[in-house]
């Protein structure tokens, strides 16, 4: 389907119908449900430098989760025991376990990769660490797992990375397809920096198990549009309390951005993450439900 919309530079963010991929089938409306990605605790539960034990696991996230009345969990793949290892299947059903009777879904999952990189044996290896995961999402009930593109290396020519790029993705949502995990790609602002080339790299891999994790965090130049651009093929989101970057002082306009999302008939999960800004001291334990209350506001007020 052809998309155009047009970006502050006057530029248009275009769909090509070269590839044919088609937007996600949803219809029925709008239906939106709160997640909160782990890495919003991600210093607590990382290892101390001294090698001591994190402040929290997982599992203290899920009590918090379901003490602030979230509807799901992201819980990436870094804070399992192990990472980049896979769990246990007896760690994995403790943590369903746990999470069924807190009345939390899983919303998805993810890892870190680096598809963009020349090194084809790093990429590979990037792919079978990718399908590890693939499984573990599968075993957790995740619909969805996270990857990255990743940084291209100096000097690197941009239409060999998107080959070996959507190569491996493909790869990738194949694998998922086996699984019943759908594969969604971050623009993380690596070699993803904008709508179009978001919606570029999907259309090449043209597989119904890929689509976009949405990062309202990283498209700088016209966000709210690239954001509706994007949307048709969002599979899930990292909502940031900025559109501009971490250290931004600029709101994300909850309420257009809700709009936006409701416009699309985007039925799912709308996963928050917060995180550390320089110079200013993090507190996790009050910013997530601050701005989690914002986000359930902007949903009621947009409704």
């Amino acid at each position: 389907m052809g998309l155009a919309v047009m970006a502050a530079t006057g530029a248009s963010i275009t769909s090509s119908s070269v590839f044919g991929q088609a937007p996600v089938r949803r219809g029925r409306g709008p239906k939106l449900k709160t997640s909160l990605n782990a890495f919003s605790f991600n210093s607590s539960l990382q290892p101390g430098r001294d090698g001591s034990r994190p402040e929290m696991t997982l599992f203290d996230v899920l009590e918090f989760c379901a003490d602030q009345d979230f509807d799901a969990i992201d819980p990436t793949g870094y804070y399992f025991p192990g990472y980049p290892k896979v769990p246990t299947d007896q760690y994995i059903a403790k943590f369903k376990k746990r999470a069924f009777e807190l009345g939390l879904d899983i919303s998805g999952t993810g890892i870190r990769n680096n598809f963009a990189t020349a090194d084809k044996a790093a990429r590979a290896a990037d792919v079978r660490l990718a399908k590890a995961w693939i499984e573990v999402a599968a075993k957790l009930g995740a619909p969805v797992i996270r990857l990255f593109a990743g940084s291209e290396d100096p000097g690197a020519d941009p239409e060999e990375v998107f080959k070996w790029m959507a190569e491996d993705l493909r790869e990738c949502a194949e694998y998922g397809k086996r699984y019943g995990v759908i594969v969604g790609v971050q623009n993380h602002g690596d070699f993803l920096k904008t709508a179009a080339q978001t919606i570029r790299i999907v259309e090449m891999v043209n597989s119904e198990w890929l689509g976009v994790i949405l990062d309202t965090g990283n498209f700088h130049e016209d966000p709210y549009r690239e954001i509706a651009a994007v949307l048709p093929y969002t599979v899930n989101f990292q909502v940031k309390e900025s559109p501009y970057g971490k250290d931004s002082p600029v709101r994300l306009d909850l309420d257009r951005f809700m709009k936006i999302v409701r416009d699309a008939g985007y039925r799912g999960y709308i996963p928050i993450e917060t995180l550390t800004v320089t110079g200013v001291p993090y507190e996790p334990l009050k910013i997530i439900p601050r701005f989690h209350a914002e986000v359930v506001a902007a949903m009621k007020r947009t409704s």
